[in-house]
């Protein structure tokens, strides 16, 4: 029996967030003879403000209009690892230790599934008694030598295929449940997101309704290298990147890093710009076309209703902004913020939500939806008052201050680059505007102040310079108010800062 059909009144009860989680599970249990299904998404590099959820239109027709979106999503990390890695535990980068893409970075090492991993929101599913499946991309060092090789496998997983290092579309290695299978350029047996899609038809064929089951595909799209499926590589080509916004704008009052990239860009910058813009959104037309065919056969085996999918992406993106070419690892909107849709059981279609999400919610979501209560050492918490508030709440209820952590990544020198040798530089392009350093190391609050939103972030250089910014009047983070803002609002944001950069489990939650 669906929940649609029998937990609407959790919708109206007149109480705190967490008594509207607590109905909503005990409506749950009463309507489902096993907890329900879930499905995860989970896309790399998909931004929202440069156009990134533009040519989804499958998923938002089939997962956003017949749920709930989350207009303010962000992430704990703008990179790939670290916001994985909060994404599993359920917790802040300083706590979960996974700082960077890098091995040293804490990115897959040792430690990190010692330590993290046997914690982690698969093993409270597998627990719960779920059918687990993992398909794609993991985390950026999973699989290499140093990191264990393919005969790892995280805890908690009943089939595994781990993707080896960083994001491809072809000639990758898997680990198949921690044996290596390598796989070349032929577009019909090893186009990537096609092969996981294929692995989930196969998943779902064989799940019944004695069980609930957990999936997570976590697709290449839209990272670079940016390989459009063959039916997809001339779809978009009059379109270009976005003009608008921070564009190819100098920064002013910014960080170091920033203040040293080219504007006006050179030509071949722009040129690039473009070529990736087309390519990404083209990576995405198979992302969009999986979704459909998930949402399909779940609807043909008649899971549908007892199902919940979930679509998100790990970071967001920039192209061209403040003349950074492309990349992520910065402080800013278009950095940090990532989409998030969900449909399913009990959720009524058409919300469109201000509230502020995180990554480290959703295994914290996914626990609590299984029926078990979420552990206390998880920073994040269930999603669950969102979707099931009355309507009208005031912004903030759920989540009214986040946390955004960096850790520059950064080499000693730089090819071709010999300006920046010794600088501690990272990831250049040919004109030698690189995406980040030693000095790109930084730690942001997102605090909402009725009417107003601020960011307050101090970089972890030999100045310790402060970015600050009004949101809401200032969109595209043009002034920096660090140094003319309110004395006594600025200390009030640093002290907030000061708070969650210490945080642990339910103390990070919003007072």
């Amino acid at each position: 029996m669906a929940m649609a059909a029998c937990g609407r009144s959790a919708f109206t009860l007149r109480s705190k967030m967490f008594l509207f989680a607590a109905f909503y599970l005990l409506s749950l249990s009463a309507c489902f003879a096993k907890s329900p299904n879930i499905v995860f998404v989970l896309t790399d590099d998909q931004d929202t403000e440069v156009g990134g959820q533009i040519p989804i239109e499958k998923i938002r027709n089939l997962v956003g209009k017949e749920g709930i979106t989350f207009q303010n999503m962000f992430v704990s990390s703008p990179l790939c690892c670290p916001s994985r890695s909060s994404i599993v535990t359920g917790k802040y980068v300083h706590n979960h230790h996974a700082a960077n893409n890098s091995l040293n970075g804490g990115c897959s090492s040792d430690s990190w599934q010692k330590e993290q991993e046997p914690t982690a929101f698969p093993v409270h599913l597998k627990k719960a008694g779920y059918n687990t499946m993992f398909a794609g991309k993991y985390l950026n060092q999973y699989g290499t030598k140093p990191a264990g090789g393919v005969a790892h496998v995280p805890p908690g997983w009943d089939e595994w295929i781990g993707l080896v290092g960083n994001s491809k579309y072809y000639n990758y290695d898997l680990s198949i449940n921690g044996k290596l299978e390598s796989h070349g350029n032929n577009y019909e047996r090893d186009y990537f997101t096609n092969y996981i899609n294929n692995k989930a038809e196969k998943f779902l064929s064989k799940q019944t309704a004695d069980s609930p089951f957990f999936m997570m595909l976590a697709t290449p799209a839209c990272h670079q290298p940016f390989t459009p499926a063959d039916p997809y590589v001339n779809n978009f080509a009059d379109h270009q990147a976005p003009r608008n916004g921070s564009f190819n704008v100098k920064a002013k009052n910014k960080h170091w890093l920033i203040q040293q990239a080219i504007v006006p860009m050179p030509d071949n910058s722009i040129t690039f710009i473009d070529n990736a813009f087309r390519n990404r959104w083209r990576t995405l037309l198979s992302v969009d076309d999986m979704m459909e065919n998930l949402y399909n056969m779940l609807k043909q085996k008649d899971m549908l209703d007892d199902t919940y999918i979930f679509f998100s992406s790990d970071n967001g993106y920039h192209l061209g902004q403040f003349g950074l070419p492309y990349d992520k690892r910065q402080l800013y909107e278009f950095d940090v913020r990532v989409p998030l849709m969900i449909r399913g059981p009990g959720i009524k279609a058409g919300q469109i939500t201000q509230e502020n999400a995180m990554n480290i919610d959703l295994g914290p979501t996914f626990i609590a939806l299984s029926g078990q209560q979420v552990p206390s050492y998880m920073d994040g918490q269930p999603l669950i008052p969102v979707w099931s508030a009355e309507p009208n709440r005031t912004r903030g209820s759920f989540r009214s201050e986040l946390l955004v952590e960096h850790y520059g990544e950064h080499n000693p020198s730089v090819a071709g680059c010999p300006q920046y040798n010794n600088e501690g530089m990272y990831n250049c392009d040919p004109n030698c505007v690189c995406e980040d350093s030693w000095n790109n190391t930084f730690s942001c609050v997102r605090s909402d102040r009725p009417p107003h939103v601020y960011k307050y972030c101090i970089m972890k250089d030999n100045v310790n310079f402060v970015e600050a910014y009004e949101l809401t009047g200032d969109r595209h983070e043009f002034e920096n108010i660090a140094t003319t803002g309110d004395p006594t609002l600025m200390a009030s944001l640093k002290d907030d800062l000061m708070r969650l950069e210490s945080c642990s489990g339910t103390l990070c939650h919003s007072p």
